[in-house]
């Protein structure tokens, strides 16, 4: 039987453990969307923490027995993914009453995925989100995260082709988006 998985607030003491978990997760599930060149630039340049994520406290981690299982969040900041990072006014808050907040970086370690730990992260966002005055959460999504995605009831607003990693690579998404219902 699978360990009690505790959901909370990652923290940057974490930083090192979640950047290995993003890397495993990149490492086993991108090859099935993503051929071998893409693949290890998103392990490089899109599997990695964002500070700003853990700055704002709207990063979440999941652990079982201090084994970090899945991590994932939301932003009211401007950037809407990581490798967005130099775009000017990427640091910009979001006026929740007139723009969306951001899902981020979604990483489920891969012997635990299929286990509703996504779904879960998803939730936390939701309402962290509602809570803090949004009414929509937007995503950038590579594609092994569409499903999780669709199944939370995102619907795709259109092909995201010029995401274009640091070594030139560039990595197809897909833009979604979701109204949040009132708490």
């Amino acid at each position: 039987m699978d360990a009690p998985v505790s959901l909370r607030v990652a923290t940057p003491a974490d930083v090192p453990r979640i950047h290995e978990l993003m890397r495993a997760s990149a490492a086993s599930l991108f090859p099935a969307f993503y051929d071998d060149r893409t693949t290890a630039s998103a392990i490089e340049f899109v599997a990695r923490p964002d500070p700003m994520l853990l700055a704002d406290g709207t990063y979440f981690v999941l652990e079982a027995d201090a084994e970090l299982v899945a991590c994932g969040g939301w932003s009211r900041r401007a950037k809407p993914y990581m490798g967005s990072a130099d775009e000017p006014g990427g640091d910009r808050l979001l006026d929740p009453a007139t723009e969306a907040g951001h899902v981020r970086a979604m990483f489920v370690r891969p012997t635990w995925t299929r286990r509703g730990l996504g779904r879960r992260i998803i939730d936390a966002c939701e309402a962290a989100a509602r809570e803090a005055g949004f009414t929509r959460l937007d995503l950038v999504a590579t594609m092994p995260g569409v499903p999780l995605y669709e199944a939370c009831g995102y619907v795709a607003t259109a092909a995201v082709e010029d995401v274009i990693l640091e070594d030139g690579v560039r990595l197809p998404c897909l833009a979604m988006t979701k109204a949040l219902p009132p708490a």
